[in-house]
């Protein structure tokens, strides 16, 4: 597969990398844990060498999981998890960066991961309450200790990210991005650009839906979080029919599939970008990878970008108390 360089300062990575989360949470019933960790596995038979995680999806499995499955291909592979929100007792989640926490994070990270150092540590939602300069006098006392090789920000806005970058060099910035969630195209990736800094899309399928196998008349398993996102209502999901049906007749022409389309164009918009969509099927994974063999002309990446652009989307991304984490 194809490697990119995630920005001046980040490791070398398979252009498309795979997101762990949905193994253990948030679509549904959590894989078999046997079969997730085969199919981690797959992934890096097939060329997969990024792989994301986080302390708190599960929480905690989710890194128990990707460490058993790596283990035997360590020197292969760059893994990446989360510091910045904590579980509580009632399973709620609270944001807090404050030193002592990031510590304990990377302790655990470090142990369930059964590594010596994490490739890629994130900042998985800015803390208000801590200034990101402390964040990044943290982070940085880890490297100096062996503990993490890089650093990153998830959802950051274009202000943090600057002050982070100038504090230490960020190696990558992870947010979602689709063609049904552009908005990281205003400020985030210009400014990602200027800096040299990578870009990891979440979500880079639209949450399932630019699959074409999500219509309105879809249900979803009663644990599924797309159950509470305003964008998978029933009605929602008619609205924004005409994304997929795009997707769909580009990859009708190039004889593939609108999956594919989608995450092509995703790869086709810069060099340093580095999608990871998530799985719990092989069949799907083989999917995904393919886009990787796929290039789409500048004419049909124009074209997919002004068409799209016609189309309204309905629907917020995420439900509002979340939304007001993201972008800070």
């Amino acid at each position: 597969m194809e490697k990119r360089r995630l920005g001046k300062a980040g490791p070398e990575v398979s252009a498309l990398g795979f997101g762990c989360m949905g193994m253990s949470q948030s679509y549904g019933v959590p894989g078999e844990r046997n079969a997730m960790i085969a199919l981690v596995r797959q992934a890096v038979e097939r060329g997969v060498t990024l792989f994301d995680t986080a302390r708190i999806y599960g929480p905690f499995v989710n890194e128990e999981l990707v460490g058993e499955a790596l283990q035997p291909v360590r020197d292969r592979v760059v893994i990446a998890t989360k510091f910045g929100i904590t579980p509580t007792p009632d399973r709620q989640q609270v944001v807090d960066s404050r030193p002592e926490v990031i510590r304990e994070s990377v302790e655990g990270s470090l142990r369930r991961l059964r590594v010596g150092s994490i490739d890629l540590l994130y900042q998985h939602r800015v803390d208000p309450a801590v200034p990101i300069e402390g964040v990044a006098g943290t982070v940085k006392e880890l490297m100096e200790e062996g503990k993490v090789l890089a650093w990153g920000l998830s959802e950051a806005g274009a202000q943090t990210i600057r002050r982070a970058h100038r504090a230490l060099p960020l190696a990558a910035v992870q947010s979602e991005y689709s063609l049904w969630w552009r908005q990281p195209e205003k400020e985030v990736l210009p400014t990602l650009k200027e800096l040299g800094i990578g870009f990891v899309p979440f979500s880079p399928l639209g949450k399932g839906f630019l699959t074409g196998a999500i219509d309105q008349k879809t249900s979803f398993e009663k644990s599924d979080f797309r159950n509470i996102v305003p964008r998978f209502t029933p009605e929602a999901r008619a609205a924004n029919q005409g994304l997929v049906d795009l997707l769909r007749s580009t990859g009708e022409r190039r004889g593939t599939t609108p999956a594919r389309i989608a995450l092509a164009w995703l790869l086709a918009q810069a060099p340093s970008i580095v999608p990871i969509p998530g799985t719990k099927r092989l069949d799907r994974l083989e999917e995904n990878l393919g886009a990787a063999e796929l290039r789409l002309s500048p004419d049909e990446v124009q074209e997919i970008s002004e068409a799209a652009s016609r189309l309204q989307i309905e629907g917020a991304r995420y439900p509002e108390e979340l939304e007001k984490r993201t972008g800070l």
